[in-house]
């Protein structure tokens, strides 16, 4: 597996943060606030795979492009980000060693926390 940051994901994240689509959660509130398998594939059949693909920080290049597999560390529900997966996703990145996904959430927890 050869997860890399999908820098579109991140320029994606920041220009909803810049622009006040947040929600400020708690941290452990990912879980419950995190979209349903049925909430992505009614985004992907509305808007494609490459639209679903700016709300993952994480990208498998060894994975089909078509496939919910190829994208990883979610950000968001697909209207705002959640500074809880924000907080989710940099602890694991930072656990399976994708160092730079882990230090891009950082730098995005950092620019949430500003505003």
């Amino acid at each position: 597996m050869a997860v890399k940051l999908n820098s579109k994901a991140l320029t994606h994240a920041r220009d909803l943060v810049k622009n006040g689509h947040v929600r400020r959660d708690e941290r452990d509130d990912w879980s419950e606030d995190a979209p349903s398998a049925g909430d992505e594939n009614t985004f992907i059949e509305k808007h494609g795979y490459g639209e679903y693909a700016l709300w993952h920080l994480g990208i498998d290049t060894d994975a089909a492009e078509e496939t919910k597999g190829r994208y990883s560390f979610p950000f968001g529900d697909f209207s705002r980000v959640h500074r809880c997966a924000v907080i989710s996703l940099e602890s694991r990145a930072a656990q399976n060693d994708h160092d730079d996904i882990a230090k891009a959430s950082k730098n995005l927890l950092d620019l949430m926390d500003q505003k």
